[in-house]
């Protein structure tokens, strides 16, 4: 059973662009991961500084697979280079996690 997991982010305005490229610039980072589904990077457009990040796995195995290793290396300058860490664009963070119980897609014209 797949499930999601939603990432939000609380990403004050000066730090938006600073988030989406940093999301931009690891764009194919997670879609060679066994068990990746589908990510989406979200931005409010009214009443919020929440950023939602949204993945589907194809199991909570797989998920965690991806927080350990590549996701974790992502988040440490992936072990390359003596570069000072970035400070996160981000002031704070809650996962979310659902299963996937029902699903439909558009029907065909």
């Amino acid at each position: 059973m797949s499930v999601v997991k939603i990432n939000v982010l609380t990403v004050p305005q000066e730090q938006r662009e600073t988030l989406e490229k940093r999301f931009a610039s690891r764009a194919q980072a997670v879609e060679g991961s066994d068990g990746f589904e589908w990510f989406e990077l979200l931005r409010p457009v009214e009443g919020t500084d929440d950023y939602l990040v949204y993945t589907r796995w194809r199991d909570e195995a797989s998920f965690q697979a991806w927080m350990e290793g590549p996701m974790k290396a992502a988040h440490q300058g992936g072990g390359a280079g003596s570069g000072e860490r970035p400070k996160p664009a981000a002031s704070g963070s809650t996962v979310w996690s659902f299963e996937v119980v029902q699903q439909a897609g558009p029907t065909g014209a």
